[in-house]
């Protein structure tokens, strides 16, 4: 027997999964694992959870204290959303992190773990500019994050900063 699941939140349609009633989905049965209250018997979509089980590397401290330089200013949120949705290289952040920031772009489909869901305001209180910067930056070992730091500036990453806060506010 079949079941298909289709799930949403708020006003986001995740893709429809089908699995067999007595079949595992062994990806997310290891992402779930870290998590009490799931267990191989409920299906979860793992990108738009809130909050995320994460376990990425800290950044040196030289890095995680630091406060963006910038100012939150119009000028600098818009440049930021548009390095965000268009302008970012390798990739614009969106196909990974979503239009809308919650970890469902078109490339998040089969990414372990999922990208980053930005509008998690539980997740991101606990982030700081200095390791949000860290990442961007330098990537993030162990998922499919990429190193920015030969195509952006730090002015750019700053200012992509201050963009995707707004998700979680």
């Amino acid at each position: 027997m079949k079941l298909i699941i289709i799930f949403t939140s708020f006003f986001f349609v995740f893709q429809v999964v089908e699995v067999s009633s007595d079949g595992k989905l062994s990806s997310l049965d290891r992402y779930l694992s870290n998590i009490p209250m799931y267990s191989a018997n409920y299906l979860v979509i793992a990108s738009g959870i809130c909050p995320q089980v994460r376990k990425t590397k800290k950044a040196p401290s030289k890095y995680v204290l630091k406060k963006n330089p910038l100012f939150a200013n119009t000028k600098n949120i818009k440049r930021g959303e548009s390095l965000y949705q268009k302008e970012a290289k390798p990739t614009a952040c969106k196909m990974c992190h979503g239009v809308q920031g919650n970890g469902n772009g078109r490339l998040a489909r089969g990414l372990e773990p999922a990208p980053r869901n930005f509008t998690c305001e539980e997740t991101m209180k606990f982030l700081s500019d200095g390791q949000l910067f860290w990442i961007i930056k330098n990537g993030s070992k162990g998922t499919a994050m990429p190193a920015h730091k030969f195509f952006m500036s730090d002015k750019d990453i700053w200012q992509v900063i201050h963009y995707l806060k707004r998700f979680a506010y």
